[in-house]
């Protein structure tokens, strides 16, 4: 596990129909390491621009949902003691179920995002990130920047000063993405229109998060599934 510069807690759909189809939608397939693309002879659906330019943004971190955002180890801490102490708690936390995912827009991009009652996801990434709080480096002055050059509400300032990130906590949103920014409502719409034909028949209900996955980050700029870790339950 050494060599990679960043570090996250992703949920990765285990081997199967979805993770085989979101590889090959993203054009890289994190559980293998190594790019992906539909077999010869098949083709994505009629889209408004080509599929590599929708899936630039998020290639690099593999089809997923985030539990605990990426983060650089702090100086006095390993790659061994992550592992370790992500293999200690993982068994203390409880598989969940939702009762499935959709295609929907997250502001300006898409994603599968959960139907129904959240709660219990919710609260299994607050534990990840507040139990792993110790591993994280600070962001640094240039990740701050970008991270407000967004613009982020004043709740979102407090979080991003607390755990490094906007987006945990009482403003996470669970979600697995799909594309990059799409600015136009109308061609948004004619992507989501091609994708829910395509992932949503894929979607067992209901939804089933049985483990949790250490990722890493490579010299590369893409991210690797290094560990796969089973909840209880």
């Amino acid at each position: 596990m050494d060599g990679y510069t960043r570090f996250a807690l992703y949920y990765a759909p285990p081997p199967g129909a979805l993770a085989t189809l979101g590889a090959q939608w993203l054009g890289w397939d994190a559980e293998a390491g190594r790019g992906a693309s539909l077999p010869p002879g098949q083709d994505w659906p009629t889209l408004p621009r080509p599929q590599k330019a929708l899936t630039r943004q998020p290639r690099a971190y593999g089809f997923h949902g985030t539990l605990k955002p990426p983060f650089a180890l702090a100086e006095d801490r390993t790659v061994t003691g992550l592992h370790a102490a992500v293999s200690a708690l993982a068994p203390r936390l409880h598989r969940l179920r939702l009762d499935g995912l959709r295609v929907a827009e997250m502001g300006d991009f898409l994603a599968l995002v959960p139907e129904g009652d959240t709660t219990a996801l919710d609260a299994l990434a607050a534990t990840l990130v507040e139990a792993l709080d110790g591993f994280r480096a600070a962001p640094t002055d240039a990740e701050v920047a970008r991270r407000r050059a967004a613009g982020l509400t004043e709740r979102q300032e407090t979080m991003l000063a607390r755990w490094g990130y906007p987006f945990v906590m009482d403003e996470f949103r669970f979600h697995i993405t799909l594309t990059g920014p799409i600015p136009d409502a109308a061609e948004r719409a004619a992507v989501a229109d091609a994708l829910r034909p395509l992932f949503e028949p894929l979607i067992e209900r209901p939804f089933r998060i049985d483990e949790i996955c250490l990722f890493g980050e490579g010299q590369d700029g893409r991210f690797r599934n290094l560990h796969r870790y089973p909840l209880s339950g």
